[in-house]
């Protein structure tokens, strides 16, 4: 560790934000004093997307989903996932 971070009382929110806004976190920690942490429990941020499928598209989708014993949308999502994102990501 460089230099000890000491906080300030701040007044308001405001003021909070602006410290945090403009502190250079590299003047007080080095990589080596950082540790590993794992969230096991961290969910990816997902948005909502309107797409349209053919009827017959969805009811293909779904009697496969039916046959594997997963939901539908989440047989989509798997299967867009696995063919665009890169392993690395998942």
């Amino acid at each position: 560790m460089q230099n000890e971070l000491r906080l300030p009382e701040f007044a308001n929110e405001d003021e909070e934000r602006e410290f945090w806004a403009n502190l250079d976190l590299a003047d007080y920690a080095e990589a080596e004093d950082f540790e590993p942490v794992v969230f096991p429990n961290l969910k990816p941020t997902t948005r909502p997307v309107s797409i349209r499928f053919p009827e017959y598209v969805i009811d293909a989708v779904k009697e496969r989903a039916n046959e594997m014993g997963v939901p539908y949308q989440a047989l989509i999502k798997e299967t867009i996932a696995r063919i665009f994102v890169p392993t690395d990501r998942t």
